[in-house]
């Protein structure tokens, strides 16, 4: 009971003599959740620091009965009371940065932990936010500090992130039943979908919730990050799969650290901000087990390296094989290596990216077996992009950005899946009359531009305009007209791109805005792509060629 009563004794002084915790009088601004959630927070590690002062108090008369008197004090020190004491305490930083579209891979917590941790000798780092919108990461990941809290009694803090999202969808050329359609797969002109017509469609299927954790260690910070959603199932359908998106530990320090478990490749860039959730032309969002090393290599310039899950996919005249289920032809020998560096300054991003995979072909023992062969090749691929603030060209211009990327590749299709999944590379076997099976890797490249608008702090639109191309062997002419190996060699691709995006909560931090916890947005989208051979490749399936006009409408509330 004594326990218990100097506790709420102590908590009763701290909320009635300190003005940090007092509560405001009527004249006063009432203090947010968040401010409220920061003092509870203080008030606890203040709880546990005087029970932790019992303990050793008790143990101390304890090992001194019945001889050991206590010393009073000199007047020159007087005793510090529980009040002055909490008043040097700071509530600790959040958990995450609402600003953090500068930092594709940081945010700003825990000043807090670094100086608890710092007694022991440990490097703490500010870890990964919970997204940046559309950087390096996954697009619409929420940005905001989430539901969090601190374990009491530890110095490890959790948080519960996410948001609910519905959107709708307008197509106006074919029918397209798929609220994220690839590139890559937009019906043909002359289709019976074209014949049909376009329709609407509803999809509330990519709503996300996810599960933080950070533990300061002798090691460094330990993180955890567990991400799942419903987007597993068929867009059709309104009882749709959960999926595992992210599950990955990371442990080190602001200069090196690793990363083990299911996360975002390193290849993966958003480039731009989109309301829908596809992945859109040259856009790559591959989630991936990997090995992952990062390291700060000078100021404002970090390297990362990672080995990855390699998936080997290939299309021939028996269609599209990638290397799974078991006994597939597509063969994995090694994983894939990828590498990447990351130049920040002032808001200005600068990137450069590279991958090499072992591509195989295995026949023996498959549906393609006679014959029975094995084939390698080496898959190969470079990208870089360039995030520059306008504010460089006129200060009026504010949180603008203007943006490019380009990419170049042999076997790298899976990558950029909206473009060319199945497509690592291309082999002649299964046609009549070859002298000798091929297995060649793809050669693909493309570039995108786009221009991020900022017309107030809470209105905002992205321009945006891409073109992909493929050279295909010449023996793929040769694939029956028709079948999906036919129909899906798009000899080149392009898509534009506009929305407008309203954040009512959205707020300026020097040069960059935090988007709040709503967004509510309106995007057109324009899609036409080009099949290698023409209507000769794809008969009675349509013309030679797709057009898409499609319009969005989104909202995403996050919390």
């Amino acid at each position: 009971m004594l326990r218990q009563a100097s506790i709420c004794g102590a908590l009763l002084i701290l909320g009635l003599a300190n003005p940090a915790y007092a509560e405001p009088s009527s004249g006063q601004e009432q203090p947010s959740m968040q401010e409220l959630l920061r003092r509870i927070d203080a008030l606890q590690r203040r709880v546990d620091e005087l029970e932790g002062e019992r303990k050793k108090s008790a143990e101390k008369g304890a090992a001194s009965r019945p001889e050991a008197k206590p010393k009073a004090k000199p007047a020159s020190a007087p005793t510090e009371t529980p009040v002055a004491s909490a008043a040097r305490l700071r509530a600790p930083e959040p958990m995450g940065n609402e600003y953090a579209t500068d930092e594709a891979l940081r945010s700003d917590l825990a000043g807090q932990r670094r100086r608890a941790v710092a007694a022991a000798g440990a490097n703490t780092y500010p870890p990964e936010p919970m997204g940046n919108q559309y950087l390096t990461e996954d697009a619409l990941r929420s940005d905001l500090p989430g539901l969090s809290f601190r374990v009491p009694g530890t110095q490890s803090e959790v948080r519960f992130y996410g948001f609910a999202n519905v959107n709708a969808y307008r197509d106006f050329d074919a029918r397209n039943q798929n609220d994220a359609p690839p590139p890559q797969t937009i019906p043909l002109a002359n289709s019976p979908a074209a014949r049909q017509g376009g329709d609407f469609g509803f999809s509330a299927r990519f709503s996300r919730f996810g599960l933080d954790t950070r533990t300061p260690t002798d090691w460094g910070t330990l993180e955890t990050r567990l991400e799942g959603d419903f987007g597993g199932g068929d867009p059709g359908s309104l009882n749709q799969l959960f999926r595992l998106r992210l599950a990955w530990g990371e442990l080190g320090t602001e200069q090196f650290r690793v990363l083990i478990g299911q996360a975002n490749s390193l290849w993966n860039e958003g480039v731009y901000e989109t309301v829908n959730f596809a992945t859109n032309l040259n856009q790559s969002f591959v989630r991936q087990p990997q090995i992952r090393a990062t390291a700060t290599l000078a100021e404002g310039l970090t390297g990362y390296v990672s080995l990855e899950f390699p998936d080997t996919q290939f299309t021939s005249e028996e269609g599209i094989f990638t290397s799974f289920p078991t006994l597939s032809p597509a063969f994995d020998a090694a994983p894939d290596l990828l590498a990447r560096l990351t130049y920040r300054s002032e808001g200005m991003v600068l990137d450069l990216r590279t991958l090499f995979r072992d591509l195989s072909l295995r026949t023996e023992g498959t549906i393609l077996e006679p014959p029975a062969v094995s084939r390698d090749a080496l898959g190969w691929g470079v990208a870089g992009t360039a995030r520059l603030p306008m504010r460089w060209v006129a200060p009026a211009l504010g949180p603008d950005e203007l943006i490019g990327m380009a990419y170049y590749g042999q076997g790298i299709g899976r990558y950029f899946g909206s473009n060319t999944f199945g497509q690592d590379a291309f082999s002649n076997i299964g046609l009549p009359g070859i002298a000798g099976v091929t297995f060649d890797p793809l050669t693909t490249y493309g570039a995108t531009a786009a221009y991020r608008r900022f017309w107030t702090t809470q209105l905002r639109s992205n321009f945006v305009y891409s073109y992909a191309w493929q050279d295909y062997p010449d023996y793929a002419l040769l694939f029956t007209p028709g079948t999906t190996p036919a129909i899906f060699l798009n000899s080149n691709i392009q898509q534009a791109i506009v929305n407008l995006i309203w954040s009512p909560f959205a707020e300026l931090n020097g040069n960059t805005v935090g988007t709040g916890w709503l967004d509510v947005g309106l995007e057109y989208v324009y899609t036409d792509r080009n099949v290698f051979g023409g209507s000769e490749a794809t008969g009675a399936a349509g013309s030679g060629y797709g057009v898409a006009n499609r319009i969005y409408g989104s909202v995403t509330m996050r919390w």
